[in-house]
């Protein structure tokens, strides 16, 4: 950890780097200033007309880059099954290690899955590291960090892919912990740069800006990586291996006990939808969504929503397409009433079709549409239910 130094020698009780300090972490007590919960922001060092504030950063060993090679996947399963981020993992994985001329590698934790480890060879990886132990049957933290950690250091990929579910944003940060390596969470883009660095690509500041992200100094380089924002894998012949691996039960620390599972009431899954039917805040109240629900209904597909209509109370937050609800990537989205703020887009722009009714012509949804219509979406809907109707009826 870095540490910051107040040089009273030099100080002059000005109070400057009082004022300065965005988080108010400085203080005049007993004249001179004292720093404490200190962000490390280095304002109060710039402004400091005497000098007198610096910040001492602990070296850091180097690393041999050089001497990490490949891309690993983490292959979540849950109750016997994989979770399908891993095959959109895989493709990515299969992409970047082609690029580097490594191998790609997953691990697989669980209790009697030795048929997955074998059903994830047949889509181009090189290995699979196999823990096989009713340990491993349920999820837990403590020994899934430990062992996967302990993985890395032995095998060492430059690459380390998670998926940014629940499991995976619990995971990630542990692992990247014990390696005091970077991570960069839900990311919607990788890269191999020419210096053959991960670029690590993923929304900021809202999603007003695409941030890209190197980890120069250490490894392996990390990434959770949302679903549906990858291609996923195809299958194709291997030569690849499965190779079980033994834990040593005893130097696990395990301090959580799971005593039952309780299913969830059954929610609504937009993100597994061939169709999604989604409705913004120019639907003008929440009976809107009852058209949407209908046309939906005819298309065997399920309703959406933007941020904006779920922000309204207009319907539950689980249908929310965006940055801050889902990615999406139906066969068709028709997107009723929304603008499409980049938040929104960049949560579905990835959908086969998109249709876009708005009365804007210069949303910005029609940007992304590959089919759109300007005009008043309760006129609109009702025509396209018709239609729907009668072409099911011949």
């Amino acid at each position: 950890m870095p540490d910051i130094i107040m040089n009273k020698a030099k100080c002059t009780k000005c109070g400057i780097c009082v004022d300065a300090c965005p988080f108010g972490c400085i203080v005049l007590a007993d004249i001179y200033p004292e720093i404490s919960d200190c962000r490390f922001c280095g304002i109060c060092m710039v402004r400091c007309p005497e000098n007198a504030i610096s910040i001492s950063v602990e070296e850091k060993p180097i690393i041999d880059l050089s001497s990490y090679k490949g891309v690993m996947v983490f292959a979540e399963q849950k109750f016997g099954k994989i979770s399908p981020v891993v095959y959109e993992l895989i493709g990515k994985g299969r992409e970047l290690a082609k690029q580097l001329n490594e191998p790609l590698e997953v691990v697989l934790l669980g209790n009697k899955i030795r048929n997955y480890a074998e059903e994830i060879l047949q889509y181009g990886v090189d290995k699979v590291h196999l823990y096989n132990n009713p340990l491993l049957g349920v999820f837990r933290d403590d020994p899934y960090s430990q062992i996967i950690a302990n993985l890395i250091i032995e095998v060492k990929p430059s690459i380390v892919l998670i998926g940014a579910t629940s499991i995976g944003r619990s995971l990630a940060p542990r692992i990247a912990a014990i390696l005091k390596t970077g991570l960069t969470a839900d990311c919607t883009g990788l890269e191999i740069n020419e210096d053959g660095h991960l670029l690590q690509i993923r929304p900021a500041f809202g999603g007003n800006v695409m941030a890209k992200i190197l980890c120069t100094h250490t490894r392996p380089q990390m990434s959770t990586v949302r679903y549906k924002v990858m291609k996923k894998a195809e299958m194709q012949q291997s030569k690849g291996i499965v190779e079980e691996r033994e834990i040593e039960v005893k130097n696990l620390i395990d301090r959580t006990k799971v005593e039952e599972f309780r299913k969830a009431k059954d929610k609504v899954s937009i993100i597994e939808a061939d169709v999604l039917v989604s409705g913004g805040k120019g639907l003008g109240n929440p009976e809107g969504f009852k058209l949407l629900k209908g046309l939906a209904s005819l298309l065997n597909g399920t309703v959406g929503a933007s941020r904006s209509a779920v922000d309204e109370g207009w319907i539950d937050y689980s249908h929310q397409v965006g940055l801050s609800g889902r990615t999406v990537r139906p066969k068709l989205y028709i997107a009723c009433g929304i603008s499409g703020s980049v938040q929104h887009l960049a949560g579905m722009q990835t959908s086969e079709v998109i249709v876009a009714i708005n009365k804007d012509p210069n949303a910005p949804i029609f940007k992304v549409a590959t089919y759109g219509v300007v005009g008043d979406l309760y006129e609109v809907i009702p025509e396209l239910i018709k239609f729907v109707k009668e072409s099911k009826s011949k």
